[in-house]
């Protein structure tokens, strides 16, 4: 994996071998959600939130790119570790590394952001819940994007709030708008 563009581009970032719960995103299709996200929203002026954190891809991209600042939330321990010790090598100070479940941190969560980006498991029984879960919580600041990450078997184009759908492959990227 390596991060695609900005400050830190062409950085590579080296996973564990043994990664349990983790798929991450690959290269082409970040780059491909990046190409809409530049297009769209300006990151220098967005506070944003990684659920599913993973490898933290998508937290050290958001990152290169000049975000204001990121949380990212990731239950498993080694996986927590392997993006908390990532975030000092690259010495990046603006991103917030969390170790709990993802549903207790939108419970718990009063911020709101810029951007919201969801890379779950594609198993979780709840995937389909993180739309209405986003919305009813105010999560998203007007103007803001939420983009969850899924495959085709899931089709989110009938919810409220829906702005596109992204295809790389398998890997579709499901974007919601909260109207300004």
């Amino acid at each position: 994996m390596r991060i695609i563009s900005g400050s830190m581009s062409g950085r590579r970032i080296n996973p564990p071998a043994q990664m349990p719960h983790t798929r991450p995103t690959t290269d082409v299709a970040k780059e491909g959600l990046f190409n809409v996200i530049n297009n769209q929203l300006e990151l220098t002026d967005i506070h944003a939130l990684d659920l599913f954190g993973g490898t933290g891809s998508i937290s050290f991209e958001l990152c290169s790119r000049g975000i204001i600042d990121v949380v990212t939330v990731e239950r498993d321990p080694k996986m927590y570790t392997f993006i908390e010790k990532t975030r000092s090598d690259l010495r990046i100070e603006n991103m917030k590394v969390l170790r709990m479940d993802v549903f207790r941190f939108l419970d718990q969560c009063t911020d709101r952001f810029g951007f919201i980006f969801a890379g779950p498991p594609y198993a979780l029984g709840p995937i389909d819940e993180l739309p209405r879960i986003i919305h009813d919580r105010s999560l998203l600041m007007p103007g803001g994007w939420f983009v969850l990450e899924h495959t085709p078997r899931n089709n989110y184009k009938s919810r409220p709030h829906f702005l596109q759908e992204r295809k790389y492959g398998t890997t579709i990227f499901s974007i919601f708008e909260n109207p300004a």
